[in-house]
């Protein structure tokens, strides 16, 4: 019993650090990929507070969101090349602080041409945070179950901030919005003293000694997190104005959002329980089956029951897909720089649908935006499949 303190502190590294693979460890990872990211988790929240608290028109607002993800691409995608380079932790820090101060910056702001450039900077900083991160979840033994975890905590506090966040509005205006967000990463840098060191694998002297990645499937893997992400998150940008244009209540708008979110964790749950029980190919099918019957069927958000289980059922699939996808990339390649790279893809699809569905939400064209997301699904699920069969295939027995 006296030993059990000790060996924690061996396996965390130093004094006051969690174990490097615990699920609390998870927990705290989870916090760190989400804060350079959190506003993907409020978008819905974050589009219809621009527009009914900044006065910006539906396009406008959603031009701002997608150009704070094209920045977390940008960031993303900076991080592959970085992330051997810098030491994570301090790196970590010094970002964080950085996002703090452009959220709260952002509180001053209405005209939408600076609102893009700034939230744009501010995705590119946080991009950067999210792919270290990424990397670091990558280094852990069980990547599948920490991305898991992450969407667990992406899902529970993005359901709060979609419960509360757009009654806030009207009372303090849009810029509630951003303090939300800064909050959220002043909390997050509070939890990195606790964290371990996930020090990078030394590079192997000989190449032959290192697997060759397999670049065919994994950019196929890449394809269907672009497709799922962008399919996914085109239409949760406009969700609200969807309910609305249906004749719901904000009310309930806003409940069954905060509702689904939470719901919609146990999806990430099952991915922590689960893990690679049954392999990735077998749990993505079923998750991608049950996301396309979801989606489809938003055609009936006019009756309030169809848009509550759609709502349930899209958000429980989102968090129980997305994980497999990721973890795929991690699997290519241990040192994290795929699974960083599979990041800058997830951020782009993010990006890409609000700034399609932009265009497309103008004109009131929810049917057609419905409809657009069900054939990104279909194509993301046919790209997805193939590296799941064939790292399914390469696993050995248990």
């Amino acid at each position: 019993m006296t030993d059990a303190a000790p060996t924690a502190l061996a396996a965390s590294g130093r004094p006051g650090r969690v174990p490097e693979d615990s699920l609390l460890a998870s927990v705290l990872l989870s916090f760190l990929a989400t804060a350079g990211l959190f506003y993907v988790n409020i978008m819905a929240a974050l589009v219809d507070g621009l527009i009914t608290g900044a006065g910006l028109t539906p396009k406008a607002a959603g031009l701002v969101a997608s150009a704070n993800v094209y920045g977390a691409a940008v960031g993303a995608l900076t991080a592959v090349f970085i992330i051997r380079r810098l030491p994570w932790r301090p790196t970590a820090v010094a970002v964080l602080l950085s996002l703090i101060i452009v959220d709260l910056i952002s509180t001053l702001l209405t005209a939408p041409e600076i609102l893009i450039a700034t939230r744009f900077v501010h995705g590119l900083i946080g991009g950067l945070l999210v792919g270290v991160a990424f990397a670091v979840i990558a280094r852990t033994k069980t990547p599948d179950r920490t991305f898991g975890m992450l969407l667990v905590v992406q899902f529970g506090l993005g359901g709060l901030g979609l419960m509360f966040l757009p009654h806030l509005v009207p009372m303090f205006g849009h810029g509630v919005l951003f303090v939300a967000l800064a909050t959220f990463s002043a909390v997050t840098l509070a939890m990195i003293p606790f964290l371990g060191d996930y020090p990078s694998p030394p590079k192997l002297a000989a190449s032959a000694a290192r697997p060759a990645v397999r670049w065919i499937p994994l950019g196929l893997a890449f394809a269907g997190i672009f497709l799922f992400q962008a399919a996914n998150m085109g239409l949760a940008a406009y969700i609200i104005g969807l309910g609305k244009a249906s004749g719901l209540k904000l009310g309930f708008i806003t409940d069954t959002l905060g509702a689904a979110n939470w719901i919609g964790a146990l999806g990430s749950v099952m991915v922590v329980v689960l893990g690679l029980k049954f392999g990735r190919t077998r749990p993505l099918l079923a998750g991608l089956a049950l996301t396309l019957v979801g989606t489809w069927a938003f055609h009936f958000s006019h009756l309030p029951w169809v848009y509550l289980v759609a709502n349930i059922a899209t958000a429980v699939t989102w968090a129980f897909v997305i994980p497999y996808l990721l973890g795929m990339c991690a699997a290519f390649d241990k040192a994290g720089q795929m699974a960083a790279l599979g990041g800058f893809f997830s951020k782009l699809g993010l990006a890409s649908g609000p700034a399609l569905a932009a265009f497309v939400a103008a004109g009131g064209q929810y049917r057609g935006l419905i409809t657009l997301a069900v054939i990104g699904l279909l194509f993301s699920g046919l790209a997805a499949i193939i590296p799941a069969l064939a790292l399914d295939r390469q696993r050995s027995p248990a």
